[in-house]
């Protein structure tokens, strides 16, 4: 799958199915060789990345290593899901925005630059890379998306539709 929703042809296996309501243990334990034990992603019997849902990204991360998180920031910030990369030292903030109707949904998408620099300056002390990414459902494909789809792009931030590439991530893709 590339950027801007167009895949390749095993979704299950390139990319992560998203649907609403969906959290990341759930769509990454469907992948052939993956699992999930106490918020470690193991794939293979390998542990190839850490998962902090919410609070645990301060709980779990940050104030186990020490991390001055109010002294960094004026206030937390609650990612959906924060997956921690062990290969590649790169924490992927994963917000999934599903919408049936306009709303409030549609002005959190440009908020994406704020966030992402609230969450590289938590993670400067622990010198981990961040990276922003949204994972959006078909309603944010209509034209007047347009222009906020391209200022995520434009401040770092990256979206896809409806799943998240393994390889976006730097995750094992499983073989054939």
């Amino acid at each position: 799958m590339i950027r801007g929703g167009k895949g390749g042809r095993n979704p299950l296996k390139n990319g992560l199915p998203f649907e609403q309501r969906a959290d990341f243990a759930t769509v990454i334990s469907k992948v052939p060789g993956y699992s999930v034990k106490d918020d470690c992603i193991i794939f293979e019997g390998k542990d190839v990345a850490r998962l902090y849902k919410k609070n645990k990204l301060y709980s779990k991360l940050l104030k186990p290593l020490g991390v001055d998180v109010e002294a960094i920031v004026s206030k937390k910030l609650l990612p959906d899901d924060a997956v921690l990369v062990l290969i590649n030292k790169t924490l992927y903030i994963v917000e999934v925005k599903f919408q049936t109707v306009s709303g409030s949904v549609d002005e959190k998408l440009q908020t994406c630059d704020f966030k992402l620099k609230q969450y590289q300056k938590l993670m400067k002390p622990l010198g981990l890379k961040v990276r922003y990414v949204y994972v959006l459902n078909d309603w944010f494909k209509k034209k007047e998306y347009k222009d906020v789809l391209e200022y995520v792009k434009s401040v770092g931030c990256d979206y896809f539709f409806n799943e998240l590439p393994l390889s976006y991530l730097g995750l094992p893709v499983p073989n054939d």
